[in-house]
């Protein structure tokens, strides 16, 4: 008999192992789920029983300009019948925003039904060209305004330099004060030159360079006259590199120079003016002109280096002059 074995070559066949689920408390996970579901139920009937209509809204803060009651329309109108919990806070607090004169606003829940809102008004700083307000931050708040204060300074500049032009007023502002004065008007150009009006009528120009190196030299050098002769004084130009000048209103200006020159300079002090002009400072009744050396520059010989040199040097010969290196004050 023939007899089948099994084949040498075929290989055994391995068994895989059966993926095996781990075995669940059903009862542990049964309970789990109904303890979250008991706490969203919860937690939805806290909700519900939170989430009460909002009857009440307090209104807090100190107003000028400000009415309570526009506070608790622009509350009303944004609520929209929703509940002391879900409605939103912040919206309400940027509808109130939105209002006119309001700076500032928080808004709380005051339980069981109502809105606690506190207000900060805007302060009015300054005024910015014909009706418009600016504020301490020199943000324009308000672009057409009905009622505006007489004693606001008034601030004037190109569109979008509002907050520039009010911060150069705050800067300037009280250095001016220390003295007793205030400024009654600050403009900015379109060429981006700077005039201040005092307000004891004086104007201040600075130019449109080294603006604060002309303030303070205008504090230093011009001030004390501004103080003094206000009354006469139309302008203080400060564009000048070492210097000033003034214009004088009403009465002669070379009178007026001399008037000035005889309660200001000491006596001695050299005054130099233009050969085709009249030397200051006048004889005025009361004043002696004699104690003050003037001499006579000539700007209007042919440009040169020499003449350069004369007006800074003065001339020699047999009829000299001294410059303006040994002058005091210079009348032009």
């Amino acid at each position: 008999m023939l007899g089948i074995g099994k084949p040498k070559n075929r290989r055994k066949q391995e068994r895989k192992p059966l993926l095996r689920l781990p075995a669940l408390d059903w009862r542990r996970l049964g309970v789990s789920l109904v303890s979250v579901a008991g706490m969203v139920a919860a937690a939805l009937a806290v909700t519900w029983a939170l989430d009460q209509p909002i009857e009440t809204v307090a209104v807090e803060g100190r107003f000028q300009r400000v009415q309570a009651v526009d506070v608790e329309q622009a509350v009303k109108d944004r609520v929209h019948g929703a509940g002391l919990v879900t409605v939103s806070l912040e919206s309400v607090r940027r509808a109130i925003r939105q209002l006119p004169w309001v700076d500032n606003a928080t808004v709380q829940r005051a339980w069981p039904r109502g809105l606690r809102v506190v207000v900060t008004e805007q302060t009015a700083a300054a005024r910015w060209g014909t009706n418009g307000l600016l504020n301490s931050r020199g943000e324009l708040f308000v672009s057409e305004s009905r009622h505006i204060p007489g004693e606001l300074p008034k601030l004037s500049g190109p569109p979008g330099t509002e907050n520039q032009v009010a911060q150069r007023y705050l800067a300037i502002q009280g250095r001016l004060v220390e003295a007793g004065m205030r400024i009654a008007a600050l403009r900015l150009d379109a060429r981006g030159a700077w005039e201040i009006d005092l307000d004891n009528g004086v104007m201040v120009r600075l130019g449109r360079r080294q603006i604060d190196e002309r303030f303070e030299r205008f504090i230093a050098a011009a001030l004390k006259l501004v103080a003094q002769r206000s009354g006469d004084i139309s302008y203080v130009d400060m564009r000048y590199t070492n210097g000033f000048a003034v214009g004088w209103k009403g009465a002669n200006p070379r009178v007026a120079a001399s008037r000035w020159l005889y309660e200001n300079a000491a006596g001695g002090a050299l005054v130099t003016g233009e050969i085709w002009d009249d030397t200051i400072p006048y004889p005025l009744p009361g004043y002696d002109a004699a104690k003050y050396p003037t001499a006579a520059t000539f700007p209007y010989d042919t440009d040169s280096i020499e003449k350069v040199r004369t007006l800074i040097y003065g001339r020699g010969g047999q009829d000299p002059s001294p410059g303006l290196n040994r002058a005091n004050y210079v009348a032009i």
